[in-house]
């Protein structure tokens, strides 16, 4: 590792992560001071020569813990806690969002009826069908609306999408009841950041209706996810498709898009402007266009919202192209981790986040990869290519991209969404050649064309081009076992293949081979995982048992829709068992139910699942755990167990399991979260929302 000394900056973000990590991972906030004061020690230590290396780490790792309290601290915001509505909402919006039926939209600076200030959200999300009047970033919106909180994990360890809504200072969510009325256009003349923010979020908005306007269909909602980010219209089906066919980094602008776009303007502007000698032979014409390919990434980025990859695909090409105008050549992986340090440090959270660990897992392993493949090169004598190898080259490129990214970016997908795409280069083969050579530079002539109203002269084969690549995502996600459903991995899995995986990418020499112990143990860690044997929504309308076969046996098909698929999802599984069916599988030995509940036995142990008061008598007295979804008003002592209506609308979702020495391990989402300033503790009796 001392012949890799120069590499060592590389870790820096690696440990900022560290420290961000730890700080999530804490079960109660600490106090603000704790990690400056932590920072400011290992300042002190550095000082002291033979601690300097030991002192950065440990620095490097306190600063990360200490960004992340601070920024949980400045965006602290209230959050409703309960159901609220049919209210009276109005409020400025903040972004507008095209969906397949209907719009969404982001309001601020709110006044709700029946909510004094100091409880009223900074912003609420609404979702607005049926016959609206058309209204842009900045205009004020009144309408009636129902409200609810951010909806707690479905699971313990699941997907937290409050913590995520507490980082975007939104405090709510919720659905238009009936037409809003625009009560206020965008204030004209407004300066500041703001106002740039909802001029950007207009234009995006605007870009995307044009583009509906002159694509219908699926096809215009692919080019609106390419062009301006917006999501929101593509079809479910379709969006299944393209998951399945590993297609899915295409509609998130990234990488690729951003390089294109730099890439089109940089060799477009540079190569007019060579054909007009008396401007290329006085004057830096690759500076110029080095410059507009600058001013023309940063439009794209903003225009598509900023989100984690594009900024990180922005920060690398700007300094890419920086050294062209500083005549400099600039070492990729050291891109890569400036635009991590910077990411982390004003956005912590976002470690946190699949976009994020996709991301940059992606664009390491890629670099790494091709780091070597060039020092094997060096290796060789210099050798003429023959035309048929530069023929095959390409899409031998592609195909090594693809794979190299697939296996960096699996535990992640993996993690997140438990689904892992089998032909992802078959449908890459397909899209990343129609994409770069005829989706992208349309797209950039459509945007040169919208202030003149003739964007219909690129955006029609533009669509052409779209139309090859649903037919590809279609195509390859047809093919029998196109994709995989996986159980949910430990946290500790992905830590640990994480960690193998930079120890393999950052350093060079052959001491990076350790990298695969971690690799392995990851893999091995991730095979732990076990299903809980009972779970349970933290309404108390939905039930759920694990069947002697590993399936999901559920106790209704009506309620908790989302609760169900998501925990099938966590299970890796596709289809769920009727309780009815689950019992008469199992000859109601393991799963016995009546209409007063039912009794699960596993493990050599009994857990009753009650539904009507009238069994919690019997329960209490032979059963080894009781989850009540009534509460429970009178002592139940016997079993080691005892989760009633209460602790569930406390608590959140409950799951068990009977480990083999016959103990019962129970969690629950509150109880996993912790006291963290993102968790919702309601305030009355749940409603029912």
């Amino acid at each position: 590792m001392t012949a890799d000394a120069d590499r060592w900056v590389l870790w820096l973000p690696a440990l900022l992560g560290v420290g961000i990590g730890l700080y999530f991972a804490l079960p109660a906030e600490p106090v603000l001071w704790v990690g400056p004061a932590l920072v400011g020690v290992a300042l002190l230590a550095a000082r002291v020569e033979r601690l300097f290396l030991l002192a950065t780490a440990l620095g490097t790792v306190a600063l990360g813990f200490a960004v992340a309290e601070w920024r949980t601290a400045l965006v602290a915001a209230p959050s409703l806690d309960e159901r609220l509505g049919p209210a009276q909402v109005a409020g400025r919006v903040v972004l507008v969002e095209s969906l397949e039926k209907g719009r969404r939209a982001l309001l601020e600076r709110l006044q709700v009826a029946g909510l004094g200030p100091e409880r009223t959200p900074e912003r609420v999300r609404l979702t607005l069908k049926g016959e609206q009047p058309d209204f842009s970033a900045g205009d004020w919106l009144r309408v009636k609306a129902v409200l609810a909180p951010p909806r707690a994990p479905n699971a313990p360890g699941a997907f937290d999408f409050q913590r995520m809504a507490y980082f975007m200072e939104l405090g709510g969510v919720g659905y238009a009841v009936g037409k809003a009325e625009v009560v206020a256009p965008r204030e004209a003349g407004r300066r500041g950041i703001d106002d740039f923010a909802e001029a950007m979020a207009d234009l995006r908005h605007r870009i995307t209706q044009r583009i509906l306007a002159t694509l219908e269909g699926p096809r215009g909602a692919i080019a609106a996810a390419l062009m301006s980010g917006e999501r929101g219209a593509i079809p479910e089906d379709l969006m299944d498709a393209i998951r399945d066919s590993g297609l899915a980094h295409l509609l998130s602008i990234s990488g690729l898009h951003i390089g294109l776009v730099a890439g089109i303007l940089f060799v477009g502007l540079r190569g007019l402007l060579a054909l007009i000698p008396f401007i290329a032979l006085r004057h830096p014409i690759k500076k110029w266009a080095a410059a507009a390919a600058i001013g023309g990434a940063l439009f794209y980025s903003l225009l598509a919202g900023a989100t984690v990859p594009t900024v990180r695909s922005f920060l690398m090409i700007l300094l890419v192209l920086a050294g062209v105008l500083l005549d400099r050549r600039v070492l990729s992986m050291r891109l890569v981790a400036w635009a991590a340090a910077a990411i982390l440090l004003f956005r912590p959270e976002s470690l946190l986040e699949a976009s994020f660990q996709m991301s940059f897992g992606a664009v390491v392993a890629l670099i790494a990869a091709y780091e070597w493949l060039a020092d094997r090169r060096r290796e060789r004598p210099a050798e003429t290519r023959p035309l048929a190898w530069r023929l095959v080259a390409y899409p031998a490129g592609i195909l090594l991209t693809t794979l190299i990214a697939t296996l960096a970016t699996t535990p992640y997908g993996v993690y997140h969404f438990n689904r892992l795409a089998l032909y992802g280069i078959a449908g890459n083969l397909i899209a990343i050649p129609a994409t770069s050579f005829w989706i992208m530079p349309w797209a950039v002539l459509a945007f040169l064309l919208m202030p003149f109203g003739l964007e219909d002269w690129a955006l029609v084969p533009l669509g052409w081009g779209v139309d090859l690549v649903i037919w590809g995502a279609e195509t390859v996600a047809a093919w029998p076992g196109a994709a995989v459903v996986l159980p949910t991995m430990p946290v500790a899995a992905l830590t640990a293949m994480t960690a193998g995986g930079l120890w393999l990418s950052l350093w060079r020499r052959p001491v990076r081979l350790w990298g695969l112990a971690g690799v392995a143990a990851g893999i091995l860690l991730s095979l732990s995982g076990r299903l809980p044997d009972v779970l349970v929504d933290g309404q108390g309308k939905l039930l759920a048992v694990r069947t002697a076969d590993g399936g999901l046996s559920v106790s209704s098909l009506a309620a908790g829709r989302f609760e169900r698929e998501a925990w099938l999802q966590r299970a890796g599984l596709e289809d769920e068992t009727p309780w009815d069916e689950a019992e008469e599988e199992e000859g109601g030995d393991r799963l016995r139910c009546d209409s007063l509940g039912c009794v699960l036995r596993t493990g050599g142990r009994s857990l009753a699942l009650v539904r009507q008061p009238g069994a919690l008598l019997e329960d209490c007295r032979m059963a080894d755990a009781v989850i009540s979804l009534v509460p429970i008003r009178r002592t139940c002592r016997g079993p080691q167990v005892v989760i009633d209506r209460f602790d569930l609308w406390r608590e959140g979702a409950h799951a068990l399991w009977v480990e083999g020495d016959g103990r019962i391990r129970v969690e629950s989402v509150n109880g996993n979260r912790g006291n963290r300033p993102w968790v919702i503790r309601p305030r009355s009796r749940d409603k029912g929302l």
